[in-house]
């Protein structure tokens, strides 16, 4: 067989291939967080928040909401620098964020069953 041939065949096969698996992953939530940040996040995202009353009184002032705080999370970048993570019960992650340009750093503590927003601040850099 000549190898335009061979070639034609498996381009064909390998088209196939993903036309069948685009119809099968249409619609589902498939993602790859593979970085540190991005499975950190995840996982903050997935638990319920509560928050200090340090929190609730940044919250309050700046007239905030929890759609704001999950999103900040959410889209934030976690600096693993300033983050407590070699405590074995529930860790401290320090998030940073910019909402209305403004900086705005986080500080979370991650629980196994819920996460708490301990402190917002302003940063100044």
């Amino acid at each position: 067989m000549k190898f335009i041939h061979r070639l034609g065949y498996y381009l064909g096969g390998f088209t196939l291939g993903l036309i069948l698996l685009l119809f099968f992953l249409n619609g589902k939530d498939a993602s790859c967080d593979y970085g540190p940040n991005a499975r950190t996040v995840k996982n903050i995202s997935s638990k319920p928040f509560k928050y200090s009353e340090k929190a609730s009184l940044f919250i309050s002032k700046q007239a905030l909401d929890s759609t704001t705080i999950i999103n900040l999370v959410k889209f934030g970048n976690v600096n693993f620098s300033e983050s407590k993570t070699e405590i074995d019960s529930c860790k401290i992650y320090q998030i940073e964020n910019s909402f209305k340009d403004r900086d705005l750093e986080l500080q979370i503590k991650n629980c196994d069953s819920i996460v708490t927003v301990l402190d917002i601040m302003y940063s100044y850099n």
